[in-house]
């Protein structure tokens, strides 16, 4: 069983807490983030959504930036992710998207003439992004890591294929078995694109990064490792040797937990099915962890969410390096203070 190093610092800066948790490194405390930690569940979110569209949010440098500092200003979780959303690279590389309010893919892709579409750079596109990381990493200073984020190849190809995402993933699925190689060709392409997403966001100062393979949990090990897998390895090689660290996220997945660490990153982000002290047993400080309340844990009472706060700390402790976070993201109608009581039970001193 992997423990953590005895000699444990004091006194770190969130900053510094967090990447030295990513990279199994000793910490005073688990450092805390969540999952969507800026969004519909805050009234100044809501204020700015009511005379905004998502897009023009995600558009706006300050405003992007403004978002992802309401729920720091409220609670100083350790990590700020930046706002935004994993088909914004997509958006400047001929595919059309809109909210209403979950996406819709204008003319996707089914072909290979559609996946010729595909050209350019991301870094138009995430040009607004990079500008609120620039402008975060300048406001937080070493008070709270930035986070970065993308998603990941088999996930972006779900989108991009079907006109709404359906929950099985009809076109994916029937693509991967139809045409196999147009697949591997268009799951390349998305590994590029999820390269670059991340390397301009890392070059803007972004103190970590995160990928989200939200889809991922539909495959078999063996079409994981086939498809969703095999495009991840290629995003994770094309990083540059002084990446920051870089935690993979995958829903729905307990299943999955060998191949995902075989992919190369730092950290494994867990959802709420899998028991964190045996999966951290399981991993044998190959990776940190992240992870792992349920979201929904959040409209609990005040002691049954500080109960389940240390209950996963605990299990945390058996990890190489533990962030704690959500399984998910913040759900909508999520109580404020519910949030206010996880993070201040993940920040009290230990008893």
């Amino acid at each position: 069983m992997m423990t953590r190093a005895a000699a444990t610092p004091t006194d770190l800066r969130g900053r510094e807490r967090f990447v030295r948790a990513c990279r199994g490194e000793a910490t005073d405390r688990a450092p805390v983030w969540l999952m969507r930690q800026a969004g519909r569940y805050l009234p100044e979110y809501r204020e700015l959504r009511s005379k905004l569209g998502f897009l023009e949010l995600c558009g706006s440098a300050d405003l992007a930036a403004e978002v992802s500092l309401q729920p720091f200003r409220r609670f100083r979780m350790d990590g700020v992710v930046v706002f935004g959303d994993i088909l914004v690279p997509l958006s400047g590389l001929g595919l059309d998207f809109e909210f209403a309010p979950g996406p819709t893919t204008h003319r996707p892709i089914v072909n290979a003439a559609d996946l010729a579409r595909l050209e350019g750079s991301v870094a138009e596109a995430m040009a607004p992004t990079c500008d609120a990381i620039r402008a975060l990493r300048a406001e937080l200073g070493d008070d709270a890591a930035v986070i970065g984020f993308a998603g990941a190849p088999w996930t972006l190809a779900a989108y991009a294929s079907e006109e709404k995402l359906s929950r099985d993933l009809v076109a994916l699925g029937a693509l991967s078995y139809r045409e196999p190689g147009l697949l591997d060709a268009l799951l390349d392409r998305m590994a590029e694109i999820t390269a670059e997403t991340l390397v301009v966001q890392a070059e803007a100062g972004a103190d970590a990064l995160q990928i989200f393979d939200t889809w991922a949990g539909v495959l078999s090990r063996e079409r994981f490792q086939r498809f969703a897998g095999r495009a991840l390895k290629r995003v994770l090689e094309a990083l540059p040797k002084s990446r920051p660290p870089v935690t993979l996220y995958a829903r729905g997945a307990p299943h999955l937990l060998d191949e995902l660490v075989e992919v190369g990153a730092d950290v494994i982000s867990l959802d709420w099915r899998t028991n964190l002290g045996e999966a951290a047993d399981r991993v044998d400080g190959r990776v940190s962890l992240q992870g792992n309340l349920d979201p929904a844990a959040l409209n609990g009472s005040p002691e049954t969410i500080r109960a389940d706060v240390g209950r996963i700390l605990e299990e945390g402790h058996r990890a190489r390096g533990h962030i704690l976070n959500l399984g998910h993201g913040v759900q909508p109608g999520t109580p404020v203070e519910g949030v206010g009581t996880f993070v201040a039970a993940a920040q009290e001193p230990a008893a």
